[in-house]
């Protein structure tokens, strides 16, 4: 199988999993229970979610939803974002958080992939890279999460 090959194949794959995440999100509803919430605003597409996780008292996310609406990127990414930070201790959510926006926001380097990335179904916004409006919105949902760990009572926004 030629390189070129596995990586359009790649790549179909990431764009079925953003597009599967876009039109079915998970955890997609409001949490009444929620000890931390955070609501996300990105004025440039006009995106706007609102992020609601239950803390317990061992400082692990138990549970992650969200509600709003934006384009298929944002939501993806949000739904994406309560997959994977679910069940993690605060600290680690804070240290994703870090890790996915720093890797989101940088340019890749020479072979086209970015250093020191281990979420691996994450890798399918790997393609807005290239699009800064478009990192916003990939962007959006993991600056609430910041906003919400930390109990920002400003909109969290991509600017």
């Amino acid at each position: 199988m030629n390189y070129t090959l596995a990586k359009d194949e790649l790549q179909d794959l990431y764009r079925e999993l953003i597009l599967d995440h876009a039109r079915t999100p998970r955890n997609f509803r409001r949490l009444a229970n929620a000890t931390h919430t955070a609501t996300g605003i990105n004025a440039l597409c006009g995106d706007k979610l609102h992020l609601y996780l239950v803390v317990d008292a061992n400082d692990r996310v138990v549970e992650t939803s969200f509600e709003g609406s934006g384009c298929a990127i944002s939501m993806a990414s949000a739904s994406l974002l309560t997959e994977t930070i679910s069940d993690m201790s605060v600290a680690d959510a804070n240290a994703c958080f870090e890790t996915v926006t720093r890797h989101l926001t940088r340019p890749p380097n020479g072979d086209g992939e970015a250093t020191e990335f281990t979420f691996e179904k994450l890798r399918a916004f790997d393609g807005v890279r290239k699009y800064p409006s478009r990192v916003k919105c990939a962007t959006l949902a993991w600056h609430a999460l910041h906003a919400a760990l930390n109990h920002s009572n400003s909109p969290a926004t991509t600017e």
